[in-house]
């Protein structure tokens, strides 16, 4: 019986390793085959309050903004306006505060079927082009597209990402500068400040069904286990990036659908960014863009890939230099 039981167990473990080899090579060739949409030209301009058509600035030029505020949208012309009206009040405000206070808001529209572009432009007349840019793409990228177009196309010397849907009270940026600038430790300035909404989460629990926090919480081990350690709430889109960490972590980002948070802090991490974590007024709004079932799923394969990428070397943390 014991030598039943033992043979089992070896069977066992090699299938697993058959299984697992078989994973990682499916993750390293499929990382040389992934469809990468190459920079349209039209998408490295943004169109002035005049009409006319300005190209954007890069990432690896000197900061001229303080802030620079990533607003990545798709089919958001419905929720758009009540995210941009509180953050471009908060922003003026503190500019009357602080005149010295220098903010541009780069809306990302990641190929909307709806009106987010002209809805965009709006503000873009009303507030001058200096201070609100639309970033228009041809093709639907996914979120982590959207937000690395935008982010290194901007001119902050710091850089958030912020939701389309408004869901995060944009005061609260008050509370993640504060965090990212107390961790500030190296002479490059490199550091991350992640918006959380952990403390929220027996709140949530009790409002999602069994088979949703199921999934909440298979996700949350694979994040662990695979990739990030130490952060409860990887997916918040509420994060403030020095520039010098921002241009270290988007310029390696290979993942551009839902999981892209985690292969920033993933590489990140691996960088020996400073990280912190800091609890941030949440609401959920209507109309979210994730399919509870299939989104997580795609997620749950895109944190086991990025882990054996890197592993078995079909993806690495050199910097790449240029940026089309």
């Amino acid at each position: 019986m014991d030598c039943t039981i033992c043979e089992i167990i070896q069977a066992l473990a090699i299938f697993a390793a058959v299984v697992l080899l078989v994973v990682a090579l499916i993750a390293h060739v499929s990382a040389y085959t992934m469809a990468s949409i190459p920079r349209q030209e039209s998408e490295k301009t943004f169109l002035s309050k005049k009409g006319k058509k300005e190209p954007f600035p890069s990432i690896q030029d000197q900061p001229s903004r303080d802030l620079s505020v990533i607003v990545p949208s798709y089919n958001e012309e419905l929720r758009l306006p009540v995210m941009m009206d509180e953050a471009l009040d908060f922003l003026e405000k503190r500019q009357k505060q602080d005149p010295s206070f220098t903010y541009e808001v780069i809306v990302v529209d990641d190929g909307s079927k709806d009106k987010t572009t002209e809805v965009a432009l709006k503000y873009t007349e009303r507030y001058g082009d200096d201070k609100v840019r639309v970033l228009t793409l041809v093709k639907n990228r996914g979120k982590g597209g959207a937000v690395k177009l935008g982010t290194l196309s901007c001119r902050g010397k710091y850089i958030l990402m912020a939701d389309a849907d408004g869901a995060t009270k944009f005061e609260d940026i008050i509370k993640v500068e504060a965090s990212l600038k107390d961790l500030q430790l190296q002479p490059n300035e490199m550091a991350i400040s992640c918006g959380s909404r952990a403390h929220l989460e027996k709140e949530s629990v009790a409002k999602r069904s069994v088979f949703r926090t199921f999934l909440m919480y298979a996700f949350h081990f694979l994040v662990w286990f695979f990739c990030v350690r130490g952060i409860r709430d990887t997916q918040c889109g509420f994060k403030m990036f020095t520039r010098e960490a921002a241009l270290r972590t988007f310029s390696i980002l290979h993942v551009e659908r839902w999981a892209f948070d985690v292969e920033l802090l993933y590489i990140a991490q691996c960088l020996n960014i400073p990280i912190a974590e800091v609890a941030v007024n949440w609401t959920e709004i209507e109309g979210s863009k994730l399919v509870p079932f299939w989104s997580w799923l795609q997620m749950g394969r895109d944190l086991i890939f990025i882990r054996l990428r890197y592993l078995t070397g079909a993806w690495t943390l050199e910097c790449q230099k240029k940026h089309d």
